[in-house]
C-alpha cells in the first residue's frame, strides 16, 4: 500500500512537479518523468539554500575575507556529511569533489598506477563510465553473467582465485542502470578482500535509492572506493563524489594540475597538498556541494524506510499491469519475488515497434518522459539481447556507417521517490493505447519523422522550445 502522506510530503518538494508540457495534439499535460535514472529533479530545499548561500558565496581556503570563511566552513562540512551519510572510514578514507561518477571513475583509474600486467576484473553489466576507463591502462578481465543479466559469483570467485594477486581492483556497479539489478556489493566486497584486492562500487544507481554503508578498514566487508552523482540524488548542479582509501592518493602526482593543489612550488619543484585539497584542483564546485549536502539532509528526514517502501509499491504496481500485456516484453528476471534486490528501473519494449518510436509517442503524445536505447551499457544490452558475436559485430560496423536501423534497444522506465500510481496509471494507459491503435493499423509514424543523424522519431509539427524557456 502506498504511503499517502509521505508522497504528498516528497511531491511537494520536486521542482517542476507541475510542469505542463505540449502535446502534438495542442493540448498541455502535467509532464510525467519516468527518466529519474539518468537525473532526477531538484528538491525545493536545495534550491532554497543555494539561494540562500549565493549571497554569502565566496572562493574557498585561504581567504581570509567573511564571505571566504563562510563558504570555506561550509565546502569543508558537506565533505564531513558525505563521509558520514555514506559510512566511510575517516581515518582511511578520503573525500573527493568532482564533476560526476564518469570524472570520479576516470581520477581513480588514474591514480592506481597501473601496469598492463595488472588485471581489473569488472562485468559486462557495468556502464561505460566504468569500463572504458580501465582499457588502455591495464588488462580488463570480465566476469559472466547468468541469463537474465545478474552477476554470477562462482565465475567472479574463479577469476579473482585464478589471477589472485594480479588483480589489483574489482570494478562494479551497485544497481544497474538499465535491470535495477542489485549487486550484494558487501558479499562481494569480502570475496575481494579474501583474495588481496580491492573493490570500487559505482553508487550511481543505487545511492539515490538505498542506503549505503562503506564500513569500517577492519572490517572485511569494507568498500575501498565508491563513486557516485549527485545530479541522481535531487542535486543537479555538477557535483560528484569519489570516497577512496587515503594511501591510493598520498603518494601521487594528481592527475589535474594547478591551484589548489600544492603547498610550495619553485621554479622546479613542487611540495603536493594535503587530501583532499591536492585532488580537488582550481576553484570547485562549492555551489554543487553545499546542493549536495542539502539534499543528504533532506533524503536523511525522509527515512530510508519509506523512500524503499514507495519505490518497491511502484515497481510491483508497475511490474504486475506490464506482465498482464501479451504484447510487452520485459528482459531480465522481473520476478517480482527477487524485487526486494531490485531499484525501480523496468526496461522493456513493445512488440513489433521500434524503442525509439514508442518513446517518442509517450513524450508527444501523452507527456511522459522515459529514455530509450542502450543507456551507455551497450555490452549489456548485448547480453539481454543475446546476441552472438557475429551480430554483435554488425551493429558496430552499421554505428560506424551512420546505420542505425538495427533495433536493439529498450525503453526503460524509472522511478524516483516522488512517483505516484496515478502517474503509473497514465503509462499504462499509453502503452495499451498504442498497442490498440497498432492492432487497429493505425501508421504511428505518420506525425514524426526520423532523424538518422540521432536515430530518433521527432514531431513534423516542431515544437517552439524558446516559448518554455531560453537563454
Amino acid at each position: 500500500m502506498i504511503d499517502k502522506s509521505f508522497l504528498h510530503k516528497v511531491r511537494r518538494e520536486i521542482v517542476g512537479i507541475n510542469a505542463k508540457v505540449p502535446l502534438i495534439d495542442g493540448q498541455k499535460v502535467r509532464y510525467i518523468n519516468f527518466d529519474n535514472a539518468a537525473s532526477t529533479p531538484s528538491f525545493k530545499r536545495v534550491i532554497y539554500k543555494v539561494k540562500e548561500f549565493l549571497s554569502w558565496y565566496s572562493n574557498v581556503h585561504r581567504g581570509t575575507g567573511f564571505k571566504s570563511q563562510i563558504s570555506t566552513e561550509v565546502y569543508d562540512e558537506v565533505h564531513n556529511l558525505v563521509a558520514d551519510f555514506f559510512g566511510a572510514d575517516k581515518d582511511n578514507n578520503t573525500i573527493i569533489f568532482v564533476k560526476n561518477t564518469t570524472e570520479a571513475v576516470n581520477k581513480l583509474s588514474n591514480s592506481l598506477n597501473l601496469s598492463p600486467r595488472d588485471i581489473v576484473i569488472t562485468t559486462p553489466m557495468e556502464h561505460h563510465s566504468n569500463l572504458l576507463p580501465w582499457r588502455d591502462k591495464c588488462k580488463v578481465i570480465y566476469s559472466n553473467l547468468d541469463k537474465e543479466g545478474r552477476l554470477d559469483l562462482e565465475d567472479l570467485e574463479k577469476k579473482l582465485k585464478r589471477y589472485r594477486r594480479k588483480v589489483k581492483l574489482v570494478a562494479i556497479s551497485g544497481a544497474s542502470n538499465v535491470t535495477g539489478y542489485i549487486n550484494p556489493i558487501h558479499k562481494i566486497a569480502k570475496l575481494t578482500h579474501k583474495y588481496d584486492s580491492r573493490i570500487l562500487v559505482d553508487a550511481a544507481q543505487l545511492a539515490p535509492h538505498r542506503p549505503v554503508d562503506m564500513k569500517k578498514y577492519n572490517d572485511p566487508k569494507h568498500i575501498d572506493y565508491l563513486v557516485l552523482s549527485a545530479h541522481k540524488m535531487y542535486a543537479p548542479f555538477g557535483t560528484g563524489v569519489l570516497i577512496g582509501a587515503k594511501d591510493t592518493f598520498e603518494g601521487n602526482k594528481p592527475d589535474y594540475t594547478g591551484g589548489g593543489t600544492v603547498k610550495a612550488v619553485t621554479l622546479k619543484d613542487v611540495i603536493w597538498g594535503d587530501l583532499p585539497d591536492k585532488e580537488e584542483a582550481g576553484t570547485p564546485n562549492i555551489v554543487g556541494a553545499l546542493a549536495l549536502g542539502e539534499s543528504i539532509k533532506m533524503i536523511n528526514e525522509l527515512k530510508w524506510l519509506k523512500i524503499i517502501k514507495n519505490e518497491e509499491f511502484l515497481l510491483n504496481y508497475t511490474l504486475k499491469q506490464l506482465q498482464e500485456i501479451d504484447e510487452v516484453i520485459l528482459y531480465g528476471t522481473m520476478n517480482s519475488g527477487e524485487l526486494t534486490e531490485q531499484v525501480g528501473v523496468i526496461p522493456f519494449n513493445i512488440k513489433g515497434l521500434e524503442n525509439t518510436l514508442v518513446a517518442s509517442i509517450l513524450a508527444n503524445e501523452f507527456g511522459i518522459g522515459v529514455r530509450n536505447g542502450c543507456f551507455c551499457a551497450h555490452p549489456y544490452i548485448h547480453h539481454l539481447f543475446g546476441l552472438s558475436d557475429e551480430e554483435i559485430k554488425k551493429v558496430k560496423n552499421d554505428i560506424a556507417k551512420g546505420i542505425y536501423t538495427h533495433k536493439y534497444g529498450l525503453i526503460r522506465v524509472s522511478f524516483g521517490c516522488y512517483n505516484s500510481p496515478s502517474e503509473v496509471d497514465h503509462l499504462i494507459y499509453a502503452i495499451k493505447d498504442i498497442i490498440a491503435r497498432k492492432k487497429a493499423g493505425v501508421d504511428l509514424t505518420a506525425n514524426y519523422e526520423f532523424d538518422k543523424e540521432k536515430a530518433e522519431y521527432k514531431p513534423k509539427n516542431n515544437i517552439n522550445y524558446d516559448k518554455y524557456f531560453k537563454l
